[in-house]
């Protein structure tokens, strides 16, 4: 095995510890690309890809219908509108900016969602290329450190209460982990409210999937691409857009939604927090793979405006939804 692999493999290895993070294993991999230490190109791309899928699948079993439901009407039409604005005005930074559109798509899915798992969920949904997803991803980990760092001190200092702070940043802090460091300082009240709030955007993910493969791939058809859907009549042409790892993810939801009404003796809680930590798992590997799957003029290529679109987005909704809850929530 020559050094190059060696080194792989043990990088690899530490991304399934307890220890390592999305962070430091996207990081590890963009080093490793950097320093022409990687190998495999071709295997690594295509299992991170299986990695991806198989993480978002498992994630589904960590939302449970009722945990929405008791959200609300109103806390979903809420996130509901917050998720349509964000695309939109995605849409139009793209034409600001000149973001290519599937970069555009990963930016907004990030910000609009939750951060991470959805740029890795909608990535491999519309086939964007390593780079794409890794310019995403390393601005939403750095808008999410921020936002720990600045997000309780900030909220204190404009007076919000519990509920609203954890609804502001169940809105502007993208990644789930994140979004409980953040909220937990601020308190225990924040915490309950936020994570209820971003399940009911975790569960948007399925539509967008579905949505964003549709677009890309209707606009592949109508361009000639090689993203064109299958031929055939409507249902065939469905089954050659939705991911298999969407449905799952439905599926994996409603199977703990009836976990938990008809079996609660099964403890369905417990079991999902382990395969929540399975899922970060597999996600850690499989963005460690993709860091690695960048090079220098990759990279070189993206240029300043892809992070200016990606911060302003957050910048203007995180502000938007900040008045909006200030006005509505007590």
């Amino acid at each position: 095995m020559t050094p190059a692999r060696a080194f792989m493999v043990a990088c690899g290895a530490f991304c399934l510890t307890p220890w390592a993070s999305v962070q430091v294993a996207l990081g590890m991999g963009i080093a490793l690309a950097l320093l022409g230490l990687t190998a495999w190109n071709k295997r690594a791309k295509a299992l991170s890809r299986l990695l991806i899928q198989i993480s978002i699948v498992l994630l589904g079993f960590w939302i449970s219908l009722s945990d929405v439901a008791r959200a609300g009407a109103s806390g979903a039409l809420f996130s509901g509108l917050l998720i349509v604005a964000t695309f939109a005005l995605g849409a139009a930074l793209a034409r600001l900016f000149a973001t290519d559109a599937k970069l555009s798509a990963l930016l907004s899915s990030g910000t609009a969602i939750c951060g991470g798992s959805a740029i890795a969920a909608t990535g491999a949904t519309i086939r964007a290329s390593d780079t794409q997803i890794s310019v995403a991803l390393v601005l939403v980990f750095v808008l999410n450190t921020v936002a720990v760092y600045a997000f309780p001190p900030l909220g204190h200092a404009l007076g919000l209460s519990q509920q609203q702070f954890g609804a502001w940043a169940a809105v502007a802090v993208h990644d789930v982990a994140n979004l409980v460091a953040t909220a937990k300082v601020y308190g225990d009240q924040a915490l309950a409210d936020a994570t209820v709030i971003k399940l009911t955007r975790v569960l948007w993910l399925a539509p967008i999937c579905l949505a964003l493969g549709w677009w890309f791939a209707d606009r592949g058809s109508r361009e000639g691409g090689l993203s064109a859907p299958a031929r055939g009549g409507p249902l065939s042409r469905l089954f050659s857009i939705v991911p298999w790892f969407v449905l799952g993810f439905v599926l994996a939801s409603l199977l703990r939604t009836l976990l938990d009404r008809y079996a609660p003796g099964l403890n369905a809680g417990s079991l999902a927090e382990h395969l929540r930590t399975v899922s970060k798992t597999l996600l850690t590997l499989a963005l460690f793979f993709i860091g690695c799957g960048l090079s220098r003029k990759a990279i070189g290529a993206v240029g300043l405006k892809p992070m200016l679109h990606g911060t302003i987005l957050w910048v203007i909704i995180s502000v938007g939804a900040l008045l909006l809850i200030r006005a509505t929530v007590s």
